[in-house]
């Protein structure tokens, strides 16, 4: 008899195996989180100047 937990262990390994994604995928919507962060950024640079 297996325990619940070794169950659940062997499932959880299956649906990561699943659900891996491509390590450029991942490091290409991390720039582009980035990009979008420093846009933000850059585009509320001299703020306190305007008022």
């Amino acid at each position: 008899m297996k325990s619940s937990l070794m169950t659940f262990a062997q499932e959880a390994e299956h649906a990561a195996e699943a659900a891996a994604v491509n390590p450029w995928v991942l490091g290409g919507i991390t720039l582009g989180i980035a990009l979008l962060l420093l846009l933000l950024t850059y585009g509320f640079r001299n703020i306190h100047t305007r008022h």
